[in-house]
């Protein structure tokens, strides 16, 4: 690879982890052809943008970036695939399904929304992690819980009212 194509990589994954919160490092080495090809449809499946990037390469993209990575520079030995999604758990998902059929890919790390998560330990607290549109729904549904109740309170208020008010005109 020329030092041209090398600067070219570099201003791409800078591109890339600028424009994106949601960053999982994977290392997929180990995987046969068919396991690399049913892992990549698998991420095509759920969103998930996988490639394979060199180390260096990647730690001067993340030097270039205003983002904090923590740790993630330290990590990256040996071979690493970038996971990109929209969803903060999509990746973390793929990961825990496909495992269940072989021992790969193992976890790096992830950075999400401003969040480090080192080590394939995380996958779980990864998977639990809701989404944006998640969390609104759940905002939401617990401010119409109180709302939801008072009303109720005053239909069955006002049936109650009315009925001893019936029965009291026709007495």
């Amino acid at each position: 690879m020329t030092r041209q194509e090398k600067a070219q990589v570099i201003t791409d994954l800078t591109t890339l982890l600028n424009d994106n919160n949601i960053v999982y490092l994977a290392d997929i080495s180990g995987l046969n052809a068919s396991n690399t090809s049913n892992l990549r449809r698998a991420c095509f499946k759920a969103n998930v943008s996988l490639s394979v990037v060199k180390n260096t390469l990647l730690a001067k993209a993340m030097e270039q970036v205003d983002k904090d990575f923590g740790e993630l520079p330290e990590i990256l030995k040996g071979n690493t695939s970038i996971m990109i999604s929209e969803v903060g758990n999509a990746p973390a998902k793929v990961i825990k399904e496909f495992r269940k059929k072989t021992d790969r890919p193992i976890l790096k790390g992830a950075y999400i929304e401003e969040a480090v998560y080192i080590g394939d330990e995380q996958i779980e607290a990864l998977v639990s992690i809701k989404s944006k549109e998640e969390l609104i729904g759940d905002i939401i549904s617990l401010l119409q819980s109180p709302a939801k109740n008072v009303i109720s309170a005053l239909q069955s208020g006002g049936g109650k009212l009315s009925g001893i008010l019936k029965t009291l005109s026709e007495k």
